[in-house]
């Protein structure tokens, strides 16, 4: 299971996971990925398809090749509106959200009282009424009561502000070089003209769908929330449109592809006690909302700006067996105790290992020497940039 970045750590020891077959929830696509060669294991609640009959390297590569299509239906889609749907939810992520023009998104992060991070969301201001936000499977049901008892604050106050959650609605992943052709093939509009982070509701294969350009794997591609009802037809669609060269792929690949870009998996690389700054999310924080503040834990948040936070994630390359989850990371110099990784595996693109951990302020500069601990022994690591591997979002050029 090379290259799973310690996915099988994460489905073993999460506490939020079904352990009996039974509660498992199951996306329309189940009886799809099971036709399919899907092998089906427990993750935050649902039965997901870790890989099909490709291994996860193949199917890793494949992604970065020509292209994958997940079922990613587990997490949760939900719409805010109200005239005052945009000041609701910057009282509870870092985005300035008021800024971003209408059918455009951004990465945030959801924040309690003391900064950490409760989860990582991509939202999407459709309009002036209208945010629309997908959040983590594992995440739903603490964000929804979060969301929920702040909105209900809020309402007593005179504030117009609803919200739907979007469960008649399944959503797919398309990512990989061959995402814009086939969709292409799909929807009468023009999709050269629409770029990382955009927004539209268009027809795609005769149904009417939320189409983001995002995604979770460094490449190019598309989110497509669609109405349950034609998510089988539409993946199907897609996978006769690309003539075999986009594949079903699954959590293994899925977790390896976000590793090599970079991308934080939420209860892994950030949790409630890790603020957006420690995380290296500052970028996502907006030059508005430093200067005013106004979300939950600015103070906290905002003094880590201006000081410097005593933590930093960082990219790490290491020899000897992958490091994992909880790895800790040592001073090649002093033999200090400086981190801990959090996630780490072998890299299917770079042939080698990349691992992703918090170390002290002072230690996380590109180049640093350091020491990884994995099953009690010492191995040499060094201090990278990330991505590990080249991002190839469609932006205007």
């Amino acid at each position: 299971m090379r290259g799973t970045s310690g996915l099988w750590q994460l489905l073993s020891h999460r506490r939020h996971l079904a352990t009996a077959a039974g509660d498992l929830k199951k996306t329309v696509l189940h009886d799809f990925h099971v036709e399919h060669g899907g092998k089906m294991v427990p993750f935050a609640g649902w039965s997901m398809p870790i890989q099909y009959k490709d291994s996860i390297m193949d199917s890793t590569l494949n992604c970065r090749s020509a292209g994958s299509l997940f079922d990613v239906s587990h997490m949760c889609g939900l719409s805010l509106r109200g005239k005052h749907c945009v000041p609701f939810l910057e009282k509870l992520v870092v985005a300035d959200v008021a800024a971003l023009k209408p059918g455009t998104g951004t990465l945030t992060v959801f924040t309690n009282e003391k900064g950490g991070a409760i989860d990582d969301s991509v939202v999407t201001k459709v309009g002036d009424e209208h945010v629309y936000l997908v959040v983590n499977a594992g995440c739903r049901d603490k964000d929804l009561e979060h969301i929920g008892k702040h909105m209900e604050d809020f309402k007593k106050k005179g504030g117009d502000v609803g919200w739907h959650i979007h469960d008649e609605r399944s959503l797919l992943a398309l990512q990989g070089p061959l995402a814009a052709p086939v969709l292409q093939l799909l929807t009468k509009d023009d999709l050269s003209k629409f770029y990382f982070g955009e927004f539209r509701v268009l027809d795609i294969n005769g149904s009417s769908c939320f189409l983001t350009r995002t995604g979770y794997t460094g490449e190019d591609g598309f989110e497509i929330s669609v109405p349950s009802e034609n998510a089988v037809d539409l993946a199907k669609a897609i996978l006769e449109k690309s003539e075999g060269k986009v594949r079903l792929t699954g959590l293994g690949a899925r977790d390896s592809l976000r590793l090599e870009a970079g991308l934080c998996l939420y209860g892994n690389d950030m949790d409630q006690h890790v603020t957006p700054v420690e995380a290296g999310l500052s970028w996502a924080i907006g030059k508005r909302r430093r200067a005013e503040g106004g979300f939950l834990g600015a103070e906290v948040i905002l003094k880590q700006l201006q000081d410097g936070p005593a933590v930093r994630r960082v990219g790490l390359f290491s020899s000897g067996p992958p490091a994992r989850s909880h790895s800790e990371i040592v001073s090649a110099a002093t033999g200090e105790k400086i981190g801990e990784v959090t996630s780490g595996g072998f890299s299917p693109c770079l042939k080698k290992n990349i691992a992703m951990g918090y170390v002290k302020s002072g230690s996380h500069k590109p180049g640093t020497e350091v020491k990884i601990l994995v099953r009690g022994k010492p191995y040499d690591g060094v201090v990278t940039k990330m991505p590990f591997v080249p991002t190839k979002y469609y932006k205007p050029t």
